[in-house]
């Protein structure tokens, strides 16, 4: 083991779309671990669209990064020195100490999970961790989708929307839409995924695909995206019709007010329900995600993609990437075996 490992700083706040300027890689002393601490050699960190809110200085449901310190999030690793009876070494284990090489802290800070219940161990920061989590939870409890229902999701073929879908198709959906990017990503959706319908965004407006791809109109909408996403849905959205608010990808580099949909009036006259969440809310519901998709997971019935970008030095343009759409499914940074 080496003295030293990096770390990811933030260097500055962004203004509109950020730059590698706003990132610092540094190298730091490897903690020691104290009475009732391990250290974490990390495997794998995450990089999530949420992170871009984090950036910025201001009151969220998350605190923002501090400038100059590292950029913390879901990470996962082994424990390589261990101060505490709860934690082994050579457990592997999850934490949110982040972009870095090695995590140090209370044992009580990192979960422990089996590496071989997972297809790739990282696959705890993705189709078994926290966004298929919250595509369940938005899915089933904010949007209450029900069997019979038409889905759309948008950003589909990102790492909650995929799954999203997915879940919709296997909880007995009339039909499954999703929206990407790029035409591979549309073919990944229903080649794939088993999306009915799919469309590229880039090609023609939202709300004209929405409407050839689900002519009797939607259900529920995952709303991954916002802006002219959100306004499609409205439009499509039958009545009494649910809208799980996860993110809004489209505004987070807006230096201005975005406007917001012109067609809010809709809300009334179709009764509509358009509910925002946090995922963290909802942890009681773990044990059935983890029952429910843990199971579709092992027997096929739910696939994945992760797109891996390997090394800490290459973690920025990682997620800067992630906010252009580069990837498909899960995004993570690898550092080691």
């Amino acid at each position: 083991m080496t003295d030293t490992g990096r770390e990811v700083h933030l260097a500055e706040r962004p203004h509109g779309v950020p730059t590698v300027d706003n990132f610092r890689i540094v190298e730091a002393p490897v903690p020691t671990p104290s009475d009732g601490e391990v250290l974490v050699r990390n495997s794998y960190f995450s990089v999530d669209p949420y992170m871009r809110g984090r950036m910025n200085a201001g009151k969220s449901y998350v605190p923002p990064f501090e400038v100059g310190q590292v950029m913390d999030g879901g990470a996962i690793g082994e424990v390589i020195a261990s101060e505490s009876d709860a934690l082994p070494v050579g457990a592997t284990v999850l934490h949110r100490y982040g972009w870095r090489d090695y995590a140090a802290g209370p044992a009580e800070a990192f979960q422990p999970v089996d590496p071989t219940l997972a297809p790739t161990v990282s696959a705890y920061l993705g189709a078994l961790g926290m966004p298929s989590f919250t595509a369940y939870v938005g899915l089933l409890d904010i949007a209450e989708m029900r069997a019979g229902d038409a889905v759309f999701v948008s950003a589909a073929a990102g790492a909650v929307g995929s799954i999203a879908g997915q879940i919709a198709r296997l909880r007995g959906a009339s039909r499954v839409i999703g929206s990407a990017g790029t035409d591979a990503k549309v073919a990944y959706l229903r080649d794939t995924l088993g999306f009915d319908a799919a469309f590229n965004y880039k090609t023609a407006p939202v709300a004209e695909q929405l409407k050839k791809a689900a002519p009797e109109g939607i259900d529920v909408y995952f709303d991954n995206v916002g802006g002219d996403h959100l306004e499609a849905a409205i439009g499509s959205l039958n009545r009494h019709g649910r809208v799980a608010a996860c993110g809004a990808i489209s505004v987070y580099n807006a230096t201005e007010p975005p406007p917001g949909p012109r067609n809010l009036g809709l809300i009334v006259g179709k009764r509509l329900t358009i509910r925002g969440f946090i995922v963290g809310d909802h942890n009681d519901r773990q044990q059935d995600f983890a029952r429910e998709v843990g199971g579709w997971l092992r027997d096929g019935s739910i696939t994945f993609q992760e797109t891996v970008v390997e090394g800490i030095e290459r973690s920025p343009e990682a997620f800067l990437g992630l906010l252009r759409g580069d990837n498909i499914g899960k995004m993570v940074v690898k550092l080691h075996d």
